[in-house]
């Protein structure tokens, strides 16, 4: 779900301390657009949405969430947006952002 040696060569580029604002940007960042994406859904963003989530999650290594997301934008800029499973989606942001936080912080 997570790729720690991804976390742990982010954490070496940056730093530790500039590590941890990373972390904090980054969850302030995807769980707005996750909630906005939740309370207003929109189709004509959703490629745009998910690419942002996409490049934002790779780099901080939610390998599984990335991959949904992914799969979500080649989906939507194909026009298949009711094809997007959202649910699923949004199930593993939240699964991966309880790992990477009790595990990050052991």
């Amino acid at each position: 779900m997570i790729d720690w040696n991804r976390v742990e060569e982010l954490r070496d580029e940056v730093g530790a301390e500039d590590f941890q604002e990373v972390v904090e940007l980054f969850l302030e960042e995807v769980d707005e657009a996750i909630a906005r994406m939740q309370a207003q859904p929109d189709a004509s963003r959703l490629e745009q949405d998910l690419h942002f989530l996409k490049g934002s999650s790779l780099n901080l290594g939610f390998a599984a969430f990335s991959s949904l997301c992914y799969e979500g934008e080649a989906a939507a800029r194909q026009g298949q947006t009711d094809g997007v499973d959202l649910p699923k989606i949004f199930n593993s942001y939240a699964e991966s952002r309880a790992e990477f936080l009790s595990k990050s912080a052991a």
